[in-house]
């Protein structure tokens, strides 16, 4: 979904029409990037925040934040937000027409299967969205300005087995730092650049489905990272944590 390319790109719509999640690409790429580590950015989880309150709220938030994104791309050509150039149109198109494929094949219990097979997709997608931000934010500027994304504002994992497993996937620094390359040519970075999980996606996905085990492993970390990088803030409560959002 992140090349120019447009054949990829339908590949990509099709391979999320199939999980019931066509939205995510919309929303990956017109608001998480843009806004990841910011209050603006409803997939990247605050600190103190555990995955059972993140799942429905991004499931909410996310659905939302993506209308008002392409409604705001169809206005600034003076189109309105119900124009055919919506993509929401094609997603529907896409879902409406897996549905129908699995009520053919097998009936209502086929469509009960589809279902189930889509709900522990997205389980598994927004468990690792969790994980790749957790606690971190990008320093607010003032006048609802951030500074720009670098290395350090996501979570890199430099372990061989579970990156070959997920084609680089846990080199999410350099994922957001240049958005445009390869999975598979992704570089990864060192502590001195990028903060690092202790495990990879796997053990992290799995520690995410216990909170008080992730909170113990992970708070420590994004404390650490907070000295590290912004020695200079010494009032975190403005900040991302779960019961204060970082101002706007």
């Amino acid at each position: 979904m992140h090349q120019k390319n447009k054949l990829e790109r339908h590949m990509a719509n099709f391979l999320l029409g199939m999980v019931m999640y066509s939205h995510f690409r919309s929303e990956h790429m017109l608001v998480h990037h843009r806004y990841a580590a910011t209050p603006r950015d409803p997939v990247t989880a605050l600190m103190g925040e555990h995955f059972y309150r993140y799942f429905p709220r991004v499931l909410r938030n996310s659905f939302i934040s993506t209308l008002g994104a392409e409604a705001a791309m169809l206005a600034r050509k003076d189109l309105p937000a119900i124009d055919r150039g919506n993509p929401f149109w094609k997603y529907a198109a896409l879902q409406g027409g897996f549905l129908f494929l699995a009520l053919s094949l097998g009936g209502w219990a086929g469509v009960g299967l589809f279902l189930l097979q889509a709900g522990i997709a997205i389980w598994q997608l927004e468990l690792v969205n969790f994980i790749e931000h957790y606690g971190l934010t990008r320093k607010h500027l003032g006048e609802g300005k951030y500074e720009h994304v670098q290395p350090r504002h996501s979570w890199n994992a430099a372990y061989k087995a579970s990156n070959w497993l997920l084609i680089n996937l846990q080199r999410h620094s350099d994922h957001y730092y240049k958005p445009d390359h390869r999975f598979p040519v992704l570089q990864t970075y060192t502590e001195a650049d990028a903060p690092q999980l202790p495990y990879g996606y796997p053990i992290m996905t799995m520690a995410a489905m216990y909170p008080p085990m992730f909170r113990r492993i992970m708070n420590p970390r994004v404390r650490k990272w907070r000295e590290m990088y912004y020695p200079e803030i010494t009032d975190w409560s403005a900040y991302n944590t779960a019961k204060n959002p970082m101002p706007h």
